[in-house]
């Protein structure tokens, strides 16, 4: 789902921190290319989860924030207010610049991913079967006419 300005909220995460209740049987994945980010969703219901990178030894986790709760106020308490903004170039009004805060909240996440990277905790992941490091799932590439309607439908 997308804001007014056409852009998404994701909730920043390391893949040790989360996890799934149930239905990891209907975890599926595609791909816009053949090298771009994996984007997670549920196969039963097309309901768009996350997005993490192809190599799980960089364990970030952007999940879709409509996947974490539809109640404002719970979500309003569990999660701080908006660190960063990213990818704004296409938006359709531009967003208040969020410069040295992104910068900061960068650092801060970046240092997390690494020391997660050292501990060997990236290998805990619902997305990825260790030892291999492999998706869960097989990923679908889109083709170049599907990715170019997924734009246009966007």
């Amino acid at each position: 789902m997308h804001d007014a300005s056409g852009g998404a909220e994701f909730v920043a995460a390391r893949a040790e921190h989360v996890a799934f209740e149930a239905g990891t049987e209907h975890l599926a994945c595609l791909s816009l290319s053949e090298k771009g980010l994996l984007r997670w969703y549920a196969a039963c219901c097309n309901t768009p989860i996350a997005n993490t990178t192809r190599d799980w030894k960089f364990p970030y986790v952007g999940i879709i924030r409509t996947c974490l709760t539809a109640d404002s106020a719970s979500f309003q308490r569990s999660f701080p207010r908006v660190q960063m903004r990213v990818n704004t170039t296409s938006a359709k009004q531009a967003p208040q610049s969020m410069l040295l805060q992104t910068i900061v909240t960068l650092m801060g996440f970046m240092s997390r991913v690494i020391a997660s990277r050292i501990s060997g905790a990236y290998r805990r992941t619902p997305f990825f079967v260790s030892p291999e490091g492999l998706p869960r799932t097989q990923v679908y590439v889109l083709s170049e006419s599907e990715r170019k309607r997924a734009y246009s439908d966007a």
